[in-house]
């Protein structure tokens, strides 16, 4: 039996410079020449969680521009040398912006978990990852994206207010802006406050049962419990807030879509599908 393959897409590992583990890169190719300028591309995390479906969305909507406004586009998954889905402790770490805290291990014989390294993530993207993709295939430098969910929600935040002008489209699904206090709220007031012009396009996307229970949900064991992590993490409500706390920002368009039928976790397959749409269709 012959393992499935992505389609269009390589798969390597790259370390940073300075030292340290590396990160797993699929990195998508569209089909034939690249544009003059180069292609646009779309940067994902939890890439080992939907690198497959990313590139499964990206063919099959590129090949019929005409019927879905979507062109080819280079797509660059980061995720982990890792089996599974994810890597939640190094994934709390890149993702987490600083100042960050220590938190028990996931497991009983696992390491502790930390958080506040989204600075050093954010210059690995910048300042290596994007030199070495460009390497590799033709890329516009104005007709750039980033999408994260969850915690890779708050990343996307916290890279725009650190970095505002790295990308021109940034799609924020699913943040977890009430992590650690909120302090991403603080952060989001001071970029506001200092008037910084911002580059482009920010979607924010939460799902429709992400601070109320879906209806397979009703009546479960854990209903209870579920209940009172939505009223501590408003998902659906810090996300609407963000986006209208954002919207006067100069040289940012920011749109909050609420998504239809969708969890914490079944919305990520769905931000895939509109990330690629936002980034590599029609302007607005």
């Amino acid at each position: 039996m012959t393992a499935a393959l992505i389609p269009d897409t390589t798969i390597f590992d790259i370390a940073p410079a300075a030292g340290g583990a590396p990160w797993r890169i699929f990195l998508y190719r569209p089909p034939g020449e690249p544009p003059a300028q180069g292609w646009p591309a779309l940067f994902y995390l939890d890439a080992n969680a939907v690198a497959g479906t990313a590139a499964d969305i990206m063919r099959v909507q590129a090949a019929y521009p005409l019927g879905t406004g979507v062109e080819w586009g280079v797509m660059v998954g980061i995720g982990y040398p890792s089996e599974g889905a994810y890597d939640s402790a190094r994934r709390s770490w890149d993702m987490g912006p600083p100042p960050g805290e220590t938190y028990p291990p996931h497991t009983p014989d696992g390491p502790e978990v930390r958080t506040g390294g989204a600075d050093g993530f954010l210059a690995f993207i910048e300042d290596e990852l994007k030199p070495e993709i460009a390497r590799r295939v033709a890329l516009d430098p104005s007709r750039q994206a980033i999408l994260g969910h969850s915690f890779g929600g708050l990343f996307v935040l916290h890279a725009l207010f650190r970095r505002p002008q790295a990308f021109a489209h940034w799609i924020s699904a699913s943040p977890a802006i009430w992590w650690e206090g909120a302090g991403i709220i603080g952060s989001a007031e001071a970029f506001v406050a200092a008037g910084t012009r911002a580059s482009g396009r920010l979607l924010l996307l939460a799902g429709e049962y992400e601070q109320k229970l879906a209806p397979f949900q009703i009546g479960a064991p854990d209903a209870g419990k579920r209940l009172a992590g939505f009223e501590e993490s408003r998902i659906v409500d810090n996300t609407r807030l963000m986006a209208a706390r954002l919207a006067g920002v100069p040289g940012l368009t920011t749109e909050y879509i609420p998504v239809s039928g969708e969890t914490h976790m079944s919305v990520l397959p769905a931000s895939v599908n509109l990330a690629i749409r936002f980034a590599f269709g029609p302007p607005a």
